[in-house]
């Protein structure tokens, strides 16, 4: 830890305006203070340090030898603090215009490209640089991972709870669905789908570590119980489309966000099957590491735009 005596940085950069200039009237207009607040301060880094530094004369001011080997270790102290100093100004501005966003498919596919369209109409509003944005659509159990060891800078996931470890925001709601081709016959009945029939039924699903699945498991628990044996998958695919185009293609029934199938719905490709007491409402949440605040800059923008977003739909 360093001692009481070492001068801050504003100090120093006095002590070396009276060595640059000579005297303590040129010092005060080079950094813009009155000579008497000059005097002041070389009083107080003299008084603080324990050492004679400027010898005051009707000519001017000089350095005591002391001084000048103070200044000359000043010099390279502030020469130092200004190369961190632009250092930090830079990594500001790269988190500002670059982001690295991690995103559930769901999300990537159905939202985030509307959010980052948004994002650089709002930058280029104000004037500022366009936001240069990698994003990876993955799963959300990936997502949380990548944010987790800071390969992305935010992550947004779908699921029954905020991933362990991690900050969180919500930033909107969505529905899961059973959906069926037109000709299943889940398409024509004529009353709601228990829990207990679902569970039995082998589904086209995601993978292990999707939000969908995720929260699946979890609205069937939420019913049954943690113990009832849930039927294996019919496939187990890697993305929303292609779960979309197994059902579409006859291999049975999914359970999909209502984000994802909406165009299916409209144009009688795929048809939704009404359920009873199960409940398929899901939080979307912004991850990130940190505070409780998302970082300053292109992450919280990004958030903030999301959540008003959600607000107004």
């Amino acid at each position: 830890m360093l001692s009481t005596h070492l001068p801050d940085l504003d100090a120093l950069e006095v002590l070396l305006a009276v060595a640059r200039t000579g005297s303590l009237n040129a010092a005060s207009a080079e950094v813009g203070v009155s000579q008497q607040a000059v005097s002041a301060r070389i009083a107080a880094i003299e008084a603080q340090t324990g050492v004679g530094l400027v010898t005051r004369t009707a000519r001017g001011s000089t350095l005591t030898p002391a001084g000048m080997v103070v200044a000359e270790w000043a010099a390279r102290l502030v020469e130092l603090a200004a190369e961190l100093d632009a250092g930090l100004a830079s990594l500001r501005h790269d988190r500002q215009i670059r982001l690295r966003v991690s995103a559930s498919l769901t999300i990537a596919e159905q939202l985030l490209p509307g959010w980052l369209v948004a994002l650089n109409a709002e930058a280029a509003r104000r004037s500022q640089p366009r936001t240069e944005v990698t994003l990876e659509a993955t799963n959300s159990d990936t997502v949380a991972a990548r944010v987790r060891d800071g390969s992305a800078d935010v992550g947004f996931v779908e699921g029954p709870a905020a991933p362990r470890g991690l900050r969180s925001r919500a930033v909107g709601r969505d529905r899961l669905l059973i959906v069926v081709r037109p000709d299943h016959r889940w398409a024509r009945r004529g009353r709601p789908l228990a829990a207990a029939e679902l569970a039995r039924t082998s589904l086209v699903t995601r993978e292990e570590g999707s939000g969908t699945r995720h929260a699946l498991d979890a609205a069937l628990y939420a019913v049954l119980g943690t113990d009832y044996p849930l039927a294996p998958p019919a496939l187990a695919l890697s993305t929303t489309s292609a779960v979309r185009a197994a059902v579409i293609a006859g291999a049975g029934p999914a359970v999909l966000s209502e984000l994802a199938v909406q165009d299916d719905l409209s144009a009688g490709r795929l048809k939704a099957v009404a359920t009873d007491g199960l409940g398929l409402e899901r939080t979307l949440r912004a991850v990130w590491r940190g505070g409780p605040t998302p970082p300053a800059g292109a992450v919280r923008d990004l958030i903030a735009l999301a959540v008003n977003r959600a607000r107004s739909r």
